[in-house]
């Protein structure tokens, strides 16, 4: 632990990297100002109803993803949804259309094309969500909330284009973080509005465990205790690789290749359990949502079961189904993802082979069996996980604190949380001091 300290106080050390924390913390401290900033034209002391709608459940989920702003009727209120809705299209249009496959072959310009595509793409999901938003807004909110009439075309469009003006200066900060800060900078965003979210939550289960006595203190830590060993296991997942030896030629001194398997260079090629992290939970949970809405069109007895089983996220109906969706789309995403036969064209080109493996298409066939093989658990891994939020609350956990147990929340606060020490560490290690997740005695940086 002191070891952990001290490599601490050597970020401070790093003039670059001390910068990009304080660029980092400052943005961020821009966008939770936003998020409590109200629409004009709405009074912020009678939101009352907004916030019941978001106290549990799906309106919980989105209230988190915009960081509370979705509660606070914001100018943040759709926060990088938008954003992260266009970037999955795009993704997934990239299998399809040639002329994204040809942009993504094209490296750095490729990827800026790419990128402005993601970002028009990200304006018009906006102006498709902004009136839906509102008019969510009309049916929740009492009429006194609103200082203009509601109904009227000017709060409407003035709305809208706020709205859409707050998703764009999200985005904007989002990339700035990633260009001139720490860490990925959409991940970071939304990792804020997990964390703040928290403290609300973990008080809330203390006041109903403790000060109710309602179970007592002992339970509140074994609560504790539990969400830690979840986040260890998360950790677990997220970091788990499977390692396949690879051996490349060696140069001899007449300039011919040998490959030797005692002489040549070893290295791995280091397959995830998870390689599709948290989007197949993404993608359940965007599924999810549509029985409900469609079912929701009608007034029968049986649409509005239905919509009573796929608005309960703690049902048991709601996370079988939601438990094989993850599993389902993990093995989709896996496979558009993890390019196996470009991996072994690669590892060809460059003179590597499997040990034991043909080089070429036998190398891309092994490669896409161990990755089918590692799929499969780790997609149970993943829709356990998915799950955990629901079992918490049938052994008596509070709904909000619940959530924390699992699912898409916690697997973001713990990735990003990995991904962004990675990068510390990383500055750290090239000024030659040891890094946060190494031990070890300091040593002196090289000017």
């Amino acid at each position: 632990m002191k070891k952990f300290f001290e490599a601490f106080l050597n970020v401070w050390k790093i003039e670059e990297l001390k910068n990009r924390i304080l660029v980092t913390l400052g943005l961020l401290l821009v966008y939770r100002f936003g998020a409590h900033v109200t629409l004009p034209g709405i009074d912020a002391t009678k939101l009352n109803n907004l916030s019941d709608q978001t106290e549990q459940g799906i309106g919980w989920l989105i209230d988190v993803f915009t960081g509370g702003a979705f509660s606070q009727a914001s100018v943040f209120a759709l926060g990088i949804m938008p954003y992260i809705s266009a970037s999955i299209v795009v993704q997934l249009m990239g299998i399809a259309i040639p002329y994204l496959q040809k942009l993504q072959k094209e490296g750095e310009s490729g990827t800026k094309k790419i990128n402005q595509i993601t970002r028009w793409l990200t304006i018009l999901i906006t102006l498709v969500q902004g009136p839906g938003y509102i008019y969510n807004l009309y049916n929740t909110l009492p009429s006194e909330a609103f200082l203009l009439p509601s109904d009227s075309f000017p709060f409407l469009f003035s709305s809208v284009v706020i709205l859409t003006t707050g998703t764009i200066f999200a985005m904007w900060l989002g990339e700035k973080i990633t260009d001139k800060g720490i860490g990925n900078g959409i991940s970071l965003l939304i990792l804020v509005g997990i964390i703040a979210r928290m403290p609300q939550a973990f008080i809330q289960e203390f006041t109903t465990v403790v000060t109710n006595n309602n179970g007592g203190p002992l339970i509140l830590v074994l609560e504790v205790v539990a969400w830690l060993l979840v986040i260890i296991v998360c950790i677990l997942l997220i970091m788990a690789v499977r390692r396949i030896p690879v051996q490349y030629a060696r140069r001899t001194t007449s300039g011919d290749y040998e490959q030797d398997l005692m002489g040549g260079n070893r290295q791995w090629i280091p397959l995830k359990l998870n390689a599709s992290g948290v989007m197949p939970i993404i993608f359940a949970q965007a599924i999810m949502f549509i029985p409900a809405a469609l079912a929701g069109l009608s007034k029968s007895d049986t649409a509005q079961t239905i919509t009573a089983q796929f608005q309960n996220v703690f049902g048991l109906a709601y996370n079988v189904v939601f438990a094989l969706l993850i599993i389902i789309f993990t093995y989709f995403y896996t496979a558009i993802t993890v390019p196996t036969n470009k991996m072994a064209d690669d590892l060809k080109r460059s003179g590597g082979f499997i040990p034991g493996i043909r080089p070429g298409v036998e190398t891309g066939d092994y490669l896409d069996k161990i990755m089918s093989l590692i799929t499969f658990p780790g997609s149970l891994f993943l829709a356990i996980i998915a799950i955990l939020p629901a079992i918490a609350v049938s052994f008596g956990v509070q709904s909000q604190w619940a959530l924390f147990y699992g699912g898409t929340s916690l697997l973001i606060m713990v990735g990003v949380a990995i991904d962004t020490i990675q990068q510390i560490n990383s500055y750290l290690l090239n000024k030659h001091y040891d890094g946060l997740m190494k031990s070890g005695k300091n040593r002196k940086a090289v000017a």
